[in-house]
C-alpha cells in the first residue's frame, strides 16, 4: 500500500509538471500571459535597437541576461554534486529524517528514488539554463551584426525581418530560462516528498497553482500589458479601436 502511494505521488508530480508545461503553451496562444507579453517587448526592443547608433546598452542587457542563466546553471551543478554525495550517505540521511516529527521513513529503494528524481529535475534545469545562455549568445552576435541606423542600403522590410528574427531568438532564450526557473519550483515539491507522499502531492499541486497565478493572473502581467496598446483590425472605413489589457 505504501509503495502504491509513493508511485501515485510520483505520477501526479509528472502529470503536474508535463501537464502544466503543455497547458501553458497552448493557453498562451489565445490568452495574455507573461510569456507572450514579454515576446512583444523583446521584438520591440530589437526594432528600437536598429534605430540606435550606440548599442552598448543593448549588449549590456544581453550580457546581464546571459549571466543570469550562468548563475542558475552553476547553482544546478553545485546542487547536483550535493545530491550525488547524498546518494552515498543514504543510511545517515534516513536516520536524520526519521528523527523529524510527521516524517514517514520509506525503504532504502524509495529513498534513493526520491534522490534520483530530484537529480533529474536539476539536470533538466541545467540543460535549459545552458541552452538559454547559448541563445542569448546568439542574440549578442545578431546585435553586433545588425545594420547601422544610418545604413540606407538596408530596406525597411529587411530591418523588420531582422528585428523579428532577433526577437524570436531572444524569446526562445527567455522561454528556456523560464522552464529552467520553473524546475526550481518543482524541485521544492520533490523536497516535500522526503517528508511524506501526501505532502508531495499537495506541494506539486500548490506549485502548479502558484505558477498559473503568476503567469496568467499576476499584477506584473497587468502592469506589462498596460504598457502596450493592442490594435484590432478596423471594419470597413471605421477608425481602428484600441484596447489595453
Amino acid at each position: 500500500m505504501n509503495n502504491l502511494l509513493e508511485l501515485a505521488s510520483l505520477l501526479w508530480f509528472f502529470i503536474c509538471w508535463v501537464g502544466y508545461t503543455q497547458y501553458s503553451k497552448r493557453r498562451a496562444s489565445d490568452r495574455p500571459c507573461l510569456s507572450n507579453t514579454l515576446d512583444l517587448y523583446r521584438e520591440d526592443w530589437m526594432r528600437v535597437m536598429l534605430r540606435r547608433g550606440n548599442r552598448m546598452s543593448d549588449t549590456s542587457v544581453v550580457g546581464n541576461l546571459e549571466r543570469n542563466g550562468a548563475f542558475f546553471a552553476s547553482s544546478c551543478l553545485l546542487i547536483l554534486a550535493g545530491i550525488i554525495t547524498a546518494l552515498g550517505y543514504t543510511s545517515e540521511a534516513m536516520e536524520v529524517f526519521a528523527a523529524m516529527p510527521f516524517s514517514a521513513v520509506p525503504t532504502r529503494e524509495v529513498w534513493e528514488l526520491r534522490l534520483v528524481v530530484l537529480l533529474v529535475v536539476f539536470v533538466y534545469a541545467f540543460f535549459k539554463f545552458t541552452w538559454s545562455m547559448r541563445m542569448y549568445n546568439f542574440v549578442a552576435v545578431m546585435v553586433g551584426s545588425a545594420p547601422l541606423a544610418e545604413d540606407t542600403k538596408t530596406s525597411p522590410a529587411a530591418r523588420e525581418a531582422f528585428a523579428r528574427s532577433a526577437g524570436k531568438i531572444c524569446n526562445m532564450a527567455g522561454d528556456a530560462f523560464n522552464l529552467g526557473l520553473r524546475s526550481f519550483y518543482y524541485a521544492l515539491a520533490v523536497v516535500a516528498w522526503f517528508f511524506h507522499p501526501i505532502a508531495f502531492i499537495a506541494a506539486s499541486t500548490i506549485v502548479v497553482v502558484v505558477l498559473y497565478r503568476r503567469e496568467f493572473c499576476s499584477d506584473a502581467l497587468e502592469a506589462l500589458r498596460s504598457g502596450k496598446v493592442f490594435e484590432e483590425p478596423a471594419a470597413g472605413k471605421a477608425e481602428p479601436k484600441t484596447k489595453t489589457n
